[in-house]
Order: C-alpha cells, then sequence, then structure tokens
C-alpha cells in the first residue's frame, strides 16, 4: 500500500462528512431515520498545498498520477488525526502562480478497502 507523501497541505482543509442515512415518512408525520450500509461516514478532505516548491509539486502531482489509472487507494493521515485511513483522489489541480513555486487543490475522499 502507498503511503502519501509527507509533504503537509496548507492550513483551510475543509473536512466534509455526509452520513448515509435512509428516511421514511409516515402519514401520521412521524418519520423513522435508519442508517445506511456499514461504513456510513466516509469523509471527504478539501486540500491546498499553497506556494510549495516545484519540486513538491512535481511529488505530489506524480504520486496522484500513478495512482488515478487504475484508481488504486492510498494511506494519509488526516490533519486532525493520528490514524493514517485509506483515500482516493480522482480530482486535483495546479496553478504555478510565480517561477519555481506551485499550488496544488486536491479533494481526498475515504473509501473502506482491506
Amino acid at each position: 500500500m502507498a503511503t502519501f507523501p509527507s509533504i503537509t497541505p496548507s492550513y483551510q482543509a475543509i473536512k466534509q462528512s455526509a452520513p448515509r442515512t435512509r428516511s421514511v415518512q409516515f402519514g401520521d408525520g412521524y418519520s423513522q431515520r435508519l442508517k445506511w450500509g456499514l461504513n456510513i461516514d466516509a469523509k471527504q478532505w478539501n486540500l491546498q498545498w499553497n506556494n510549495i516548491s516545484e519540486t513538491d509539486s512535481d511529488t505530489i502531482e506524480t504520486f496522484l498520477e500513478a495512482r488515478a489509472s487504475d484508481s488504486a487507494s492510498f494511506d494519509w493521515t488526516p490533519l486532525d488525526s493520528s490514524t493514517a485511513y485509506k483515500w482516493v483522489c480522482l480530482s486535483w489541480s495546479k496553478v504555478i502562480p510565480y517561477k519555481n513555486r506551485a499550488s496544488i487543490t486536491a479533494t481526498f475522499q475515504q473509501v473502506f478497502e482491506p
């Protein structure tokens, strides 16, 4: 299993949660909500690496490109955790604002695999 390079993202990272539930509405106004599935609360992180060296940006981009072809997962430890989880990154962008500097924006989606 590949581990994401140890290049820390910039702060202002956004963590999103959208637990999967199903809701049943009854005629008398009563409703019931149920958990849907085993891993109901997969996280998503919107990350940025701002004003990093071109070398670091190439390292990140090469790592993501190597896994994009077959949507392979990788290990990454979120900013608010000390435990690594499995993630995929299906989209990212790179901006080159200055010579030898770059910024990368990526979305990591948590996956549940052995």
